[in-house]
C-alpha cells in the first residue's frame, strides 16, 4: 500500500484541513463552526501538516508543540472520507509522534466519549485514558485524555 507524503500545511492547505475538520466526527456533533475550524487551523500556536497521496491532500494533522503540562497534543487527526481504512491515519499519528519523540517523553490527545472507533484506533497505538472530562465541550458526553510515552 502506498504511503501518503506528509508535508507542513500551505496556507491553502491549512484551510483544507479546517473545511475537512468541520464536515468530520467528532467536530460535527461537537458543534464546531467553520469559523471556529478555520480560527484552530490557522492559529500560529497550531503545526498543521497535511498528508497527500499521488499529489493530492487525503489528511491531516493539527498539532501543538507545548498543548497539556508542556507536552505535545495532537489536536486532530482528520482524514478524507475516499481515503479512510487506507492506514492515512495511522501514518499520520507516527508522525505526530517522530515529530516529537526527540523532545518530548509524553503526548497527548482529547478524544470525545461517543468517538467509540477514534478512542479503540487511538488504544491500538498505545494510547490510554488518564482522565475524564465529563460534559466539558457538548453535554451528555465527556472528553477522555489520553496518553502515551513516546520514550
Amino acid at each position: 500500500m502506498e504511503r501518503p507524503v506528509i508535508t507542513l500545511a500551505t496556507s491553502e492547505e491549512r484551510d483544507w484541513a479546517a473545511d475537512l475538520m468541520v464536515r468530520s466526527e467528532p467536530w460535527i456533533t461537537l458543534g464546531v463552526s467553520p469559523e471556529q475550524s478555520r480560527l484552530a487551523c490557522r492559529s500560529p500556536e497550531h503545526l498543521v501538516y497535511v498528508a497527500h497521496l499521488e499529489g493530492e491532500p487525503c489528511g491531516a494533522a493539527v498539532l501543538q508543540r507545548s498543548g497539556v503540562a508542556g507536552s505535545p497534543y495532537i489536536k486532530s487527526i482528520i482524514v478524507a472520507d475516499p481515503f479512510r481504512g487506507r492506514g492515512i491515519g495511522a501514518d499520520l499519528m507516527e508522525f505526530a509522534e517522530d515529530l516529537f519523540r526527540r523532545e518530548a517523553r509524553h503526548i497527548f490527545l482529547c478524544v470525545s466519549s461517543f468517538n467509540t472507533r477514534a478512542r479503540a484506533f487511538y488504544e491500538r497505538l498505545g494510547f490510554c485514558a488518564v482522565g475524564e472530562f465529563q460534559d466539558y465541550i457538548i453535554e451528555g458526553a465527556s472528553e477522555i485524555l489520553m496518553h502515551k510515552r513516546l520514550r
